[in-house]
């Protein structure tokens, strides 16, 4: 293969020459049509703008909310707290063991599910339901 036998696949588009005469087909005015704020010179129409009438975002009803906090939280179920082989719980313990993502940084246990071995739970906040079943068989939270 020598430099001279390469070629390329696609052929490269020609840049339009405006205002170059009737016979270019982009004379006169150029491909912007007569008056208007598009027509001018130095023109730049903002996004949405609807030439002074409300644009179509403002005019539309607003509802819902985005937390930033979300990222940062999360639900574990009982049930999963089953598997661990350890009787104590905390934020860490959690990450090592993959359960949790390592940049999660508030853990709330629910109540689903029913576990038999008592549990000590450090720094994590649980539901009324998932306390009275942490409580029944003996385990602690602590805080």
């Amino acid at each position: 293969m020598y430099l001279n036998t390469i070629f390329k696949n696609f052929k490269q588009k020609k840049k339009k020459r405006v205002g170059r005469g009737i016979g270019s087909g982009l004379g006169k005015t150029s491909g912007r049509g007569h008056k208007g704020q598009k027509s001018r010179t130095g023109s730049r129409i903002k996004r949405g703008f609807e030439g002074g009438q409300t644009p179509l975002y403002r005019r539309i009803p607003k509802f819902g909310f985005n937390s930033k906090k979300k990222k940062y939280k999360t639900e574990l179920k009982l049930s999963e707290l089953l598997n661990l082989d350890t009787k104590y719980i905390n934020l860490n313990f959690l990450k090592k063991r993959n359960i949790i993502k390592p940049y999660i940084k508030y853990v709330k246990i629910i109540s689903s599910g029913k576990i038999s071995i008592p549990l000590i739970i450090k720094g994590l906040s649980v539901t009324k339901g998932a306390r009275l079943h942490i409580e029944s068989c003996g385990g602690k939270i602590e805080e």
